[in-house]
């Protein structure tokens, strides 16, 4: 079984943040787990460690529909500073909406390699640790 250094999860349910909290710390899938609620909050997290690539996660599952800073807008940010990241991170769209446009939207950055619909299970969790053996 692989193990995530650092993971993080954007998104403004905490309920969901929670199960996936539980999930991650009981079958031992991360070292590491940041929280946000919003994309704002988040984006501003890796400007303050561009210096600091030890400090960024290595994935990222990231809501769509959030206050202040949605999923899309987070995307459209981290893809201006990903030059000035010295480091690979892996997103991983993680939405409860069944909307077609969505997922086209999803493809159109190279940055997220799948969208996972909630609820998000362990298989899906310990999939994604798997990738990191």
């Amino acid at each position: 079984m692989g193990k995530i250094k650092t993971a993080c999860v954007i998104d403004d349910d905490e309920i969901y943040s929670y199960s996936v909290d539980w999930i991650i710390k009981t079958n031992e899938l991360a070292e590491k787990i940041l929280f946000f609620s919003n994309g704002k909050l988040a984006i501003d997290f890796f400007i303050e460690n561009l210096n600091h690539p030890e400090n960024l996660p290595d994935v990222v599952l990231l809501d769509i529909n959030m206050p202040v800073l949605d999923g899309w807008q987070f995307m459209d940010e981290y893809v201006k500073l990903k030059t000035a990241i010295d480091k690979k991170i892996i997103f991983y769209m993680v939405s409860s909406t069944i909307d077609e446009d969505d997922y086209t939207k999803s493809r159109m950055y190279t940055e997220i390699v799948d969208f996972i619909v909630k609820p998000i299970t362990i298989s899906a969790l310990t999939d994604i640790a798997d990738k990191f053996e």
